[in-house]
């Protein structure tokens, strides 16, 4: 299948506190980025020495709130758009979520009711990002611990019209699918078959853990074997552009992280065979 969106490969996400480890780690293809934690005009030079070793360096953002039902912030979209352009960057992408309502900031990424009414919102606050970057974008799958009642499109339908009324991109999180399966009943291989998958840009795998019964999207734990069962699951469909570890806290050594990006390798090679 063509690719739209360009190989990746395998890679890390590159954060402050392991951003030597990442130079260190064997077969490191590319690397993302949270957009909000860099100035542009003080890129970190292990960042930038990362970038003039040929790893394509992607941002993404955590705070544009694309499904809010107020005006898009554009001064957040112009910074992506500029960490995009200083690092020659080929994608950027955010989540399809709010995090902002009535002048009040949740510090979290919540989930979108599936309606059309909310699905219209989406739609035209991603073109207007679209307008504004110089580059392609994608939207990543969330991971919730509640569905908003009255759905008139799953989940993977309201990314599916997302797509074909934009054009943008897909981060398909599959730490994600096996959380919200966890602590909402969802199928992700219902999932799987529902969406576009021409249009992944990129997976996520991340850890989690269950506390009190529900579990939580940490990155801050090991990766579970369910959730490679699941990116294995999804080569097993197409052949996704690139993998991505995400690690954001409780940071491992070098030697866990190595094995971590080598089960990730060994989950899609699992997922390739006929």
């Amino acid at each position: 299948m063509a690719d739209p969106f360009g190989a990746l490969g395998v890679g890390i996400g590159w954060r402050p506190e392991i951003d030597l480890s990442i130079s260190r780690l064997p077969g490191v293809d590319w690397v993302e980025v949270v957009a909000e934690n860099l100035h542009v005009e003080h890129l970190p030079t292990s960042l930038l020495s990362l970038k003039d070793r040929g790893l394509p360096v992607l941002p993404h953002a955590v705070s544009l709130s694309l499904g809010g039902a107020e005006d898009l912030d554009t001064a957040r979209v112009e910074h992506l758009a500029a960490v995009a352009d200083a690092l020659d960057a080929p994608l950027a992408s955010d989540h399809v979520c709010f995090v902002r309502a009535g002048g009040l900031d949740a510090g979290h990424l919540i989930p979108l009711p599936r309606t059309r009414e909310a699905l219209d919102v989406l739609v035209d606050n991603v073109k207007l990002t679209q307008s504004i970057l110089g580059v392609p974008f994608a939207a990543e799958n969330i991971a919730a611990v509640l569905e908003w009642p009255d759905a008139e499109l799953s989940e993977a339908r309201f990314l599916a019209e997302l797509t074909e009324r934009t054009g943008c991109g897909l981060i398909i999180d599959v730490a994600n699918l096996y959380a919200n399966a966890r602590n909402i009943g969802t199928d992700p291989e219902v999932f799987l078959d529902e969406i576009p998958l021409e249009k992944i840009a990129y997976v996520h795998v991340a850890g989690g853990v269950d506390r009190d019964g529900v579990y939580h999207d940490t990155h801050a734990h090991p990766v579970r074997p369910e959730v490679l069962e699941l990116l294995a699951e999804l080569r097993s469909r197409t052949e996704p552009p690139g993998v991505l570890l995400e690690r954001d806290d409780d940071y491992p050594s070098d030697t866990e992280l190595a094995g971590e990006l080598a089960a990730i390798r060994a989950a899609l090679a699992a997922g390739a065979r006929p």
